[in-house]
């Protein structure tokens, strides 16, 4: 059984037991969360697609921790123009473990 879900603006294709980093969501290390934007069940009864989300379809995550990643170098230029820009930056996620899909 698995599901495609929705969350942070992409989708993913998770399973039970699964862990994933997804973007930040809020809540702590050890927080139960629901995540309702399921927009495809696939289990042994068939496949459910949604219009766009399946309806009374959930998907129950616990977080594991809260992070960032490491650090990418954004730099701008451009020749003969004495124009440089350099600028940094982390990306914050949470990594998840799908504990239940229900639907």
């Amino acid at each position: 059984m698995y599901a495609v879900i929705q969350t942070g603006g992409k989708q993913y294709k998770v399973a039970e037991g699964e862990i994933l980093k997804v973007e930040k969501l809020e809540g702590g290390a050890g927080d139960k969360l629901t995540l309702d934007q399921v927009l495809m069940i696939k289990d042994e009864s068939g496949t459910r697609i949604g219009t766009p989300t399946v309806k009374d379809a959930q998907v129950t995550v616990e977080v594991i921790e809260q992070g960032r990643e490491k650090k990418i170098t954004v730099y701008k230029y451009k020749k003969r123009k004495n124009y440089r820009r350099k600028q940094g930056h982390r990306q914050a996620y949470t990594k998840i473990k799908v504990e239940k899909i229900e639907g």
